[in-house]
């Protein structure tokens, strides 16, 4: 049993209902931190969101079972940790996230925090953890990823990570596209994929999906789990349906966040068969994420990634005009998807690594 240093409370993360009640302080200053550190790596606030919009994030729901904790040390909010258990029938995998502000580095409070992570999810069944860090380039000896795509610096994350007895299993590459003069390049671009994709016809919506399209779109959430690259990781299958669909999307439209789903269906059935998420808070001059794309593996071919990525980027000109560019996240084995993003304009910006420890 690991003994916390002196000075240290783990304290739970109390979620409030609202985040202007009186409970929220814990809340508010863990967002605080969030954003914090999240600068701290990467020299930018293009990740930083605000308490409100972050907290319908944290709300309960059946489909995981989260645990988080702010890290006070000597009184003062220097860090944060969590860890989510997804409920489906036989899951083995836990997700967790240790992150200090550099000032509390080299203080043990990495180790008290996943001296408490690991056998809790020992105690929840679970045989293996894994963890997202970033990784900012760096001079000096490099970690390659076992899958021969990619490497980290051995930084202080990763000493960490592998001091725990954690394996790097992936790397991600974190990319950002300028939208100031990327209109006349997607068009071209969009031109090329409609002549490849014959059959096939772009539908776009806003949240919350439309009826008509839950029961399909849900089926290709599911499938992100599992069919994007994963190297060696362990993947437990996500089991959606519409009402998981529907609570999803409900973490964006509660926090007041703005969704465009780019989709291209396939005319002669009707299947949707591949997508494109844009996302952007209720601030439409900060940065736009780029989340989910996929095509489903029996449409591959027709150059449907292309098309409802550009389809999408260009619509978006109407919904932010403002926001200066897109950020979007790859495996760096995913070849097909990273190629679609160079020929689009994104360039890489840095890295981060997937981690796992196996507790079986």
């Amino acid at each position: 049993m690991y003994s916390l240093p002196a000075g240290l409370e783990l304290r739970p993360l109390h979620i409030p209902a609202s985040i202007d009640d009186d409970d929220a302080a814990d809340f508010r200053e863990m967002v605080r931190l969030r954003n914090l550190v999240y600068e701290e790596i990467s020299g930018h606030d293009d990740e930083s969101m605000p308490a409100d919009e972050l907290l319908p994030l944290f709300q309960p729901r059946p489909e995981v079972k989260r645990f988080s904790w702010i890290a006070v040390f000597h009184g003062e909010v220097v860090g944060r940790a969590g860890l989510d258990l997804p409920q489906e029938d036989g899951a083995r995998t836990g997700s967790y996230l240790i992150e200090l502000r550099r000032s509390a580095w080299g203080q043990g409070i990495g180790r008290a925090a996943f001296a408490m992570i690991e056998p809790l999810a020992r105690a929840h069944g679970r045989t293996v953890l894994q963890s997202w860090a970033a990784h900012p380039a760096a001079e000096g000896p490099q970690l390659a990823a076992p899958t021969g795509f990619g490497a980290v610096p051995k930084d202080h994350s990763a000493r960490f990570l592998l001091a725990s007895g954690c394996t790097l299993e992936q790397i991600v590459r974190v990319s950002t596209l300028d939208l100031a003069d990327a209109r006349p390049r997607l068009g071209a671009l969009l031109a090329e994929a409609e002549a490849a994709a014959a059959g096939y016809r772009v539908v776009q919506w806003t949240l919350p999906t439309p009826d008509e399209f839950v029961d399909s779109f849900a089926w290709m959430k599911s499938r992100m789990a599992t069919d994007a690259p994963s190297a060696d990781l362990d993947v437990d299958e996500e089991v959606w349906d519409a009402a998981r669909l529907r609570r999803h999307e409900a973490t964006y439209l509660d926090a007041g966040r703005h969704m465009l789903v780019t989709a291209a269906q396939h005319v002669d059935s009707g299947e949707l068969a591949a997508f494109n998420e844009l996302v952007i808070g209720k601030d439409r001059t900060a940065v736009t994420g780029q989340e989910d794309t996929l095509v489903v593996a029996s449409h591959r071919g027709h150059r449907l990634g292309l098309l409802v990525k550009c389809a999408g980027l260009l619509a978006w000109r109407d919904v932010a005009p403002d926001s200066p560019r897109v950020i979007t996240y790859n495996a760096e084995e995913n070849r097909p998807m990273l190629s679609i993003n160079e020929r689009v304009g994104f360039t890489p910006i840095s890295y981060e690594g997937v981690w796992q420890k196996n507790l079986s």
